[in-house]
């Protein structure tokens, strides 16, 4: 197959083509810094022409719900657009667990509504929802860190490594559509203040943190809001093993 992967220089895009290309199916990877910008739709149906499905893996740290909404709203109908006028059969969107429990983040505004236009979309899909990854605690305090001190809320989550969600990204787009998949999701649940700790600790970074709902996320999201529900599809690497990698 030849499957497309948007988003494809991030995080899990990048990890999602290496997969794909693993399994021995040809890859068009689409970032605007590789010429495609689904923000314009510059480049994007050349990208697909031939292309029998499409990973959106894209991601944005925006601003305001409004930010939020224009971006995912504006990428994903060019994105499903191009798919309709080439003739993609099957378009595959990696989204968050608990993006419908949770009310007021921005982010997950946006998913909102990048998961409504998918759903309703002339393009058959399957919409994957994920848990936070492993590496996201220490990410947090990078965004909080200032003269050694970091804040973090206390998250109840269940991670999930990158390269396992990129795995289950890659065999997904190289089956049939299936609707909305099952949550996905790490072995077993961690305290994010806990894991952003020995995240630091295990690179040598010092910082103290400071668990707290008054900074990047508030209590809406405290309790389990963030963990899979029943049935949930449970990636093998632990965050331990995760940490012990090079």
């Amino acid at each position: 197959m030849r499957v497309a992967v948007a988003g494809a220089t991030g995080n899990i895009g990048a990890r999602t083509v290496a997969a794909l290309e693993q399994g021995g199916h040809g890859t068009v990877r689409i970032s605007r810094s590789l010429g495609v910008d689904l923000i314009t739709g510059d480049g994007v149906d050349a990208a697909l022409t031939g292309v029998d499905a499409v990973v959106d893996a894209t991601s944005h740290e925006a601003a305001d719900e409004d930010d939020a909404v224009t971006y995912f709203g504006t990428t994903t109908r060019n994105l499903l657009a191009a798919e309709a006028r080439t003739g993609v059969r099957h378009h595959v969107l990696l989204t968050i667990v608990g993006v419908h429990r949770v009310a007021g983040n921005p982010h997950y505004h946006g998913k909102r509504e990048q998961e409504r236009l998918v759903a309703g979309g002339p393009v058959p899909w399957t919409i994957v929802p994920v848990t936070q990854f492993h590496d996201f605690a220490a990410t947090m305090t990078t965004w909080t860190e200032q003269d050694g001190v970091a804040t973090i809320p206390p998250l109840l989550i269940q991670p999930i490594a990158p390269a396992d969600v990129a795995g289950i990204l890659a065999e997904i787009a190289t089956g049939p559509p299936q609707g909305r998949y099952v949550d996905v999701a790490g072995p077993e649940p961690q305290d994010l203040v806990d894991m952003a700790r020995r995240t630091n600790d295990a690179r040598g970074h010092a910082v103290r943190l400071v668990p707290t709902w008054s900074s990047l996320l508030g209590p809406e999201m405290a309790g389990d809001v963030l963990l899979p529900g029943e049935g949930a599809r449970v990636a093998p690497t632990t965050f331990e093993e995760w940490l012990a990698q090079p």
